[in-house]
C-alpha cells in the first residue's frame, strides 16, 4: 500500500535568498541533498546560520546567495 502525500496548501516559488532574507521554511538544494530550513541564527557582520531539520548547521557569508523554494500560501 502506497502512503500519501500531504497535500499542498499553497504554490512553490523559486526564491533568492541571502542571510538577510531566509526564511523557516526555505528549502535548499545543496550538494545534492534537499534540505529544509528549522531554525536561523543571525551573526556578526550579517552573516547567518541555518540549522537544517536533518540538525545539520551551515553557516553563510552576508554576500552569499542561494535559490530556494519557498511555499505561498493559496488565496
Amino acid at each position: 500500500m502506497r502512503e500519501r502525500a500531504p497535500a499542498a496548501h499553497g504554490m512553490a516559488t523559486s526564491v533568492e535568498i541571502t542571510s538577510a532574507t531566509v526564511r523557516r521554511g526555505d528549502i535548499l538544494h545543496i550538494g545534492g541533498r534537499v534540505c529544509r530550513v528549522q531554525d536561523l541564527f543571525q551573526l556578526p557582520h550579517g552573516a547567518g546560520q541555518l540549522l537544517f531539520d536533518t540538525g545539520e548547521l551551515l553557516t553563510i557569508h552576508a554576500r552569499t546567495h542561494f535559490v530556494a523554494v519557498r511555499m505561498t500560501r493559496r488565496r
